[in-house]
């Protein structure tokens, strides 16, 4: 039996390929879906089934182009109202290609309509090896509750607790987890590293697993939410309806420095795609930075929305491409063409360049032991990251919370932004620049080079 996971890492995404005899079924694909096709010839397989764990909210998936590209079927839960032809599932429902058997489970709680699959090789033994569980359970952590429109965060979370306690946690030990999403994932607060587990991994390790009692679960999972990021409803809608294919999409245009320079002024977003380090040496004033090197869709996604029209600035003609195509992933579709020669065309062309300023961790504990009022201290990381540990003079404000609101600081005072590793708080800086603030800092490494300098942090309980 052939079993593979593809792991896109910008997305935090993990969809599943299994293979037996002379056919495949692929779990959760991502949009873009040749990487299937190419996989399935590659190993001699037919594809004839697609299993969406549920309608996804954070990326577009690529269900609908892949049926259509091969005879597929759809196979979906039962609650689904799906507006295109699929396959519904309920609880102990079955299919076998080959030597591999799917076992379907109504799993909901994070959506109404999840489902979990389990895997048995029948060449191995007669019992599941392995379950995956979409967005149910994850390595650490599971799934957030507050994905729909018509039921609260309290009532999902009670389906999930008999979801995971009737079901998913009835099987063995043994039983091998793999979940649709990663470390980074905004549909659970703290995935764990790791790509797959065991049931009984997650039994004695997985904190949301500890909590018996209903009332005390539904309590835990619903207490200091993230804010839901505004395009997860629309993504969920897409993929209701199905996807558009990638290459329906406009050929992306290249332009000119006086045309984009003319559309920003018409309120079209500048995003600058290159990495920090480019950015913060010299970036177009008033453009938003988030690096092709990192979460890229997923941030996108989040801070952006879906109706922005959008330019993009990047390295070179094939990174504008794959970025322009790393945003269809999530969605954003109204990408009006790229800059034309990049930074140097718009130099070259006479136009004004600012740079970011950087502050080191040695200086910025030098800065705040000789005058903590000179500076300001932003942490833009998770809820769950600030309380393994953070600056005493830090204010928790985390990157996703921007949209909704700035941080509650001085825009004349300096502000050095700070995350784990520098990813997220170069895009922080970005987004003060924009919001007016004078002198935004970068804080390059993060929290973990504050650490490695072995300077003092506190921890919450």
């Amino acid at each position: 039996m052939f079993f593979e996971q593809f792991y896109l890492g910008c997305m935090a995404h993990a969809s599943y390929m299994l293979g037996s005899g002379d056919q495949a079924f692929v779990v959760d694909p991502q949009r873009d879906v040749d990487l299937y096709l190419e996989t399935a010839a590659k190993e001699g397989f037919r594809i004839t089934g697609v299993v969406e764990t549920h309608f996804h909210a954070d990326f577009v998936s690529g269900h609908r182009e892949l049926a259509e590209r091969t005879g597929a079927d759809i196979f979906l839960g039962s609650k689904a109202s799906a507006a295109f032809p699929h396959r519904r599932v309920r609880d102990g429902d079955e299919v076998t290609f080959g030597r591999c058997r799917l076992r379907f489970l109504e799993t909901p709680g994070h959506t109404l309509e999840s489902i979990s699959v389990l895997v048995t090789n029948l060449d191995r033994s007669p019992e599941p090896f392995a379950v995956l569980t979409g967005d149910t359970l994850f390595i650490g952590e599971v799934g957030r509750p507050d994905l729909s429109e018509h039921f609260t965060p309290q009532e999902l979370a009670a389906m999930l607790y008999d979801s995971l306690w009737e079901k998913l946690l009835s099987l063995p030990d043994e039983v091998e987890v793999y979940p649709a999403h990663g470390a980074g994932s905004m549909c659970g607060r703290n995935i764990g590293l790791s790509r797959s587990s065991t049931i009984g991994e997650q039994r004695r390790l997985n904190y949301a697993l500890q909590v018996r009692r209903k009332e005390d679960f539904v309590r835990l999972l619903t207490a200091d939410l993230p804010p839901r990021p505004g395009y997860f409803l629309r993504d969920a809608e897409i993929n209701r309806r199905g996807a558009l294919p990638l290459e329906a999409l406009p050929l992306l245009r290249p332009m000119d420095a006086r045309q984009v320079g003319s559309l920003m002024t018409d309120g079209v977003l500048l995003l600058d795609t290159r990495a920090g380090s480019e950015y913060s040496s010299a970036h177009i004033p008033g453009s938003l930075q988030i690096g092709l090197n990192g979460q890229y869709a997923m941030w996108a996604g989040a801070l952006i929305g879906l109706d922005q029209e959008v330019i993009l600035v990047a390295s070179d003609r094939p990174s504008a491409e794959e970025s322009r195509n790393r945003l269809a992933r999530v969605g954003i579709e109204n990408v009006t063409g790229f800059l034309d020669g990049g930074i140097a065309a718009w130099a070259a062309a006479g136009k004004s360049l600012v740079n970011t300023g950087q502050i080191g961790v040695h200086e910025l504990s030098d800065c705040l032991r000789q005058d903590g009022e000179r500076i300001q201290v932003l942490d833009v990381r998770r809820q769950g990251e600030w309380k393994d540990g953070h600056l005493a003079e830090a204010l928790l404000h985390p990157l996703d919370r921007f949209p909704a609101e700035p941080p509650p600081l001085d825009p004349a005072r300096p502000v050095a932004a700070h995350c784990k590793g520098g990813y997220r708080s170069i895009i922080a800086c970005s987004l003060l620049e924009r919001a007016g603030f004078r002198e935004p800092l970068n804080v390059p490494g993060g929290f973990d080079a504050w650490q490695a300098a072995g300077l003092p942090y506190l921890k919450s309980s």
